[in-house]
């Protein structure tokens, strides 16, 4: 006979059982975060695929209904999902929103909490006013949220959202979801990341093609002045290929100047001062580069040594680029080949130098022409005139009429002789002007009484209107009346009916005489060929009017030898106005320095 001994030992063997249920649960949670972070989706920084990973893990693991990211917008006044994973349908979706204002011990909770446990969702402080509309529509009972932070900022939560009974949340829960929501932190950053990377390559993609594709040389050169890199243009330049320049000092194919070393020395004590001066407000670099760049630069002409012994002229701008702690790290050289401007500024000075000796032997001619002209003619003058007193004998009527013809065309000839030697005299910068105080109505009275007669001649309404509170100007006085006077004699010559007046103003910088016709007018087109000497607009008018075309032009020389200027409006057929101006002695002095 066989005694057999039986125990019941299911109660002592209950806890052991729930221990390995945990601790297998708690190894499933482990092995989902190991498998969530060597997830490849991560590194290729496409977000929408790594959230439904983070998801369909997350809900996979803690068997939930749906796990649910959501972001604050932009204006941080509510959340909205941009991921919602549903186990039974296995279907992602998106678009719910969750306002801030309807929701404000959630929104507080979410500030506060590391995870929001509710057992109890639809009663829990912080969730029940999500119950009405978010919870019992879609039969939450429920709910961990775990919130997300970026950079010591809210950004949104992971919800994972629990259909049927009431559900409570273990302290490894709340954990693993915490963890969770730092996936979805990694996962944004990642995709930031990402984001700016690609930004970085295609802006040195597009650096780079600027760089190459650029008509202008472009090297960079470290700070013992070698060369790192130069484009094609650089190369094209100098005659050299990039990698015969590579490490050469770029200082041995550039003809330097007597001051060039100092002018270095300088940028280089500027910049360490500037750094200085900017290490003590936090030197960012993003913030001050582009200011640092465009402030430490020089800029200057040289010639440039070509592979083949040749020079090049060239404009060379360098400007020093700082590395990210502000010290300066590179130079970089733009440089562009000027040689055929400058060979066509060094024709174009020839040409100049030599309409420039032309002039001053025109000048010089015809001042020495009008002396010896002068002699004559004052002997022609005076005899003419001798004639005229009768001194040696009566004179017939028919006598008399051709001696004021010889006497009339000599003083006609005189003034224009003045003229050619007034303009030869200020062409060659010979003449000196006696400044001094002068009353503007004696001025305008001499002018008015010396053109009265021919004013008169012609039925012309002559008028004179001063508008100064101080009756002085400061010039010379022959040059003033000189200047008037063939203002005025020119009104008179070109109206042949109407009025001439002469205005006086005073202005800002000093006083204006205008003078105003109602005479035959200018065409607009023809106000470029009014100052030049020798020259009538209408070849018909020579015929029909008297001179020789130097009376503008001597006025407007005598002005700028002044500081002012003579400037004209003019309708054809109406009339013309020529506004004389003279600065005051303040602006004459400034004119002068």
């Amino acid at each position: 006979m066989q005694v057999v001994s039986a125990r019941d030992i299911t109660e002592r063997n209950q806890p052991q059982k729930a221990l390995q249920i945990k601790e297998n649960y708690r190894r499933k949670q482990s092995q989902t975060l190991v498998q969530l972070a060597r997830s490849k989706t991560f590194q290729q920084g496409d977000l929408n695929a790594t959230l439904k990973e983070i998801t369909e893990a997350a809900a996979r693991t803690l068997s939930v209904k749906r796990v649910g990211v959501w972001l604050y917008n932009q204006e941080r006044s509510k959340i909205e999902c941009i991921d919602l994973y549903d186990v039974s349908t296995k279907e992602h979706s998106f678009g719910n929103s969750l306002s801030e204002k309807n929701y404000p011990a959630y929104f507080q909770a979410l500030e506060k909490e590391r995870t929001i446990a509710a057992d109890d969702a639809r009663n829990d402080k912080r969730t029940q006013e999500l119950s009405e509309s978010y919870l019992s529509v879609s039969g939450i009972t429920s709910l961990l949220d775990a919130p997300i932070w970026l950079e010591g900022r809210l950004i949104g939560v992971v919800c994972h959202e629990h259909i049927g009974e009431q559900r409570q949340w273990t302290l490894e829960e709340e954990t693993f979801a915490g963890s969770i929501a730092d996936f979805v932190t990694l996962a944004i950053e990642a995709k930031e990341r990402n984001f700016a990377q690609e930004a970085l390559r295609q802006s040195e993609a597009q650096f780079r093609a600027i760089f190459e594709c650029s008509s202008i040389g472009i090297g960079l050169i470290n700070m013992k002045a070698q060369i790192v890199d130069t484009n094609l243009a650089l190369c094209k330049i100098l005659g050299y290929s990039r990698e015969e320049l590579y490490g050469k000092h770029f200082t041995d194919y550039i003809c330097t100047q007597r001051g060039d070393l100092k002018l270095y020395k300088q940028l280089m004590s500027e910049i360490h001062t500037d750094l200085k001066r900017t290490s003590r407000v936090d030197f960012q670099p993003s913030k001050h580069q582009e200011q640092f760049v465009e402030k430490h630069r020089i800029e200057m002409e040289r010639r440039c040594l070509h592979q083949n012994s040749s020079l090049v002229w060239t404009h060379i701008s360098v400007s020093v680029i700082p590395a990210s702690n502000g010290e300066p790290e590179f130079f970089l050289a733009m440089i562009e080949d000027i040689t055929e401007r400058k060979e066509t500024e060094l024709k174009l000075r020839v040409s100049q130098e030599a309409a420039e000796a032309a002039s001053r032997a025109k000048s010089e001619f015809l001042a020495t022409m009008s002396h010896e002209l002068r002699t004559p003619l004052n002997a022609i003058m005076g005899l003419s005139q001798l004639l005229q007193q009768e001194i040696v004998g009566s004179l017939n009527e028919k006598q008399n009429e051709y001696v004021s013809c010889i006497y009339s065309s000599g003083e006609h000839l005189l003034a224009l002789i003045n003229g050619i030697l007034d303009l030869s005299k200020v062409e060659a910068n010979k003449e000196e002007l006696l400044l001094s105080p002068l009353p503007v109505s004696d001025l305008c009275n001499y002018a008015m009484w010396t053109v009265r007669d021919r004013a008169s001649e012609k039925g012309l309404q002559l008028t004179c209107k001063i508008e100064v509170e101080e009756d002085i100007c400061v010039g010379d006085e022959r040059r003033i009346k000189q200047m008037l006077l063939n203002l005025l004699t020119n009104a008179i010559k070109f109206t042949p009916a109407g009025q001439v007046s002469l205005v006086v103003k005073k202005v800002p910088q000093g006083i204006t005489f205008t003078v105003s016709d109602t005479g035959i007018g200018i065409d607009s087109n023809q106000f470029q060929f009014l100052f030049e000497p020798f020259k009538q607009l209408d070849s018909r008018l020579n015929r029909q009017y008297e001179g020789t075309g130097l009376g503008l032009a001597l006025t407007r020389k005598l002005a700028r030898l002044h500081g002012g200027d003579v400037s004209v409006k003019s309708i054809l057929g109406e009339g013309s106005q020529f506004t004389l101006f003279l600065p005051n002695p303040v602006e004459m002095q400034k004119e002068q320095d």
